[in-house]
């Protein structure tokens, strides 16, 4: 069996540490504030994320960007030279097209460049916590010897199991990106209303619940987790700057599934320049994702 890496990008918002234990290869994704690009790598070297965050909270605009064809060139070239296989596995291509375009045009001339070597490129259809839970499966199997179309086609068959669901602390955000109406995030803003959201099977996003507060928001996904989960082994929480948030949920979780652990990220820029601060999102696997769920 010839040896692999898997290479993903910095999505996953896990901290560098819990990164490092997964033993895979990471891309780091692009944003841009005031102007200037800044590389969004695990550790987060080029701005902490109190800092990103209180910007954005005095209005700073972030935009993002995706990888490009030959950053991915550059990647994953040296591995491929170095007489090892890669399996590259990209965040969910209904929130960045662009990101598995520029993958699939990388892969083809790379496969021209190294005939002798095998390149699988994986949509996971996850993102952000829910790409860290897919990939820790998948390097779970790879340490125990799966070879790299096994790992891939359990990420195939699984992946629309890795459930995402998460509330926001301020819905101008999603307004900013089109996700719900200017009416909306006005009439939600002044009744303190608290949408639910999940990701559908196509990677979009779906409201599955409005609850009034935050405190009700926490409870409705901590229900949601024990009404859907089944693997009770890990459940992924990430939050936009709300550590105390993400706590409580952690505990609600572990108390009312068993769950034997609940990891807690940070919310990168990336995925938090269109969510904003005071997302809580929490990622498990489950029943199925099905529309409206």
């Amino acid at each position: 069996m010839s040896e692999y890496v898997i290479v993903t990008d910095s999505s996953l918002d896990m901290n560098a540490k819990l990164v490092e234990e997964l033993g895979v290869t990471v891309l780091p994704l692009t944003y841009t504030m005031k102007g200037q690009d800044y590389k969004n790598w695990p550790d987060h070297r080029e701005m902490d994320l109190k800092t990103f965050y209180q910007a954005m909270r005095e209005g700073e605009v972030v935009t993002t960007s995706a990888i490009n064809i030959q950053e991915y060139k550059d990647c994953l070239g040296p591995i491929l030279a170095s007489g090892k296989d890669v399996l590259l596995m990209v965040f969910d291509a209904a929130i960045s097209a662009g990101t598995i375009q520029s993958a699939n045009l990388a892969v083809e001339d790379l496969r021209e460049e190294f005939p002798e070597r095998k390149i699988l490129l994986e949509d996971t259809r996850c993102v952000t916590a829910g790409l860290y839970l897919l990939l820790k499966y998948a390097t779970d199997l790879q340490k125990a010897g799966k070879t790299m179309e096994e790992v891939r086609d359990w990420c195939e068959e699984h992946k629309y199991q890795v459930c995402h669901c998460f509330t926001v602390e301020d819905l101008a955000y999603l307004r900013r990106g089109g996700r719900i109406s200017a009416t909306t995030a006005v009439v939600g803003g002044m009744l303190n209303i608290k949408p639910i959201l999940h990701t559908d099977p196509d990677g979009s996003l779906t409201s599955i619940g409005k609850v009034r507060g935050r405190a009700a928001a926490l409870k409705f996904l901590a229900e949601l987790v024990e009404k859907h989960i089944t693997e009770r082994d890990l459940a992924v929480i990430v939050h936009a700057d709300c550590l105390a948030d993400a706590e409580a949920l952690a505990a609600n979780v572990k108390e009312r599934t068993g769950v034997k652990e609940v990891v807690i990220g940070d919310l990168g820029p990336v995925i938090g320049a269109h969510t904003g601060p005071g997302l809580v999102a929490v990622v498990f696997l489950g029943t199925e994702r099905k529309s409206g769920q």
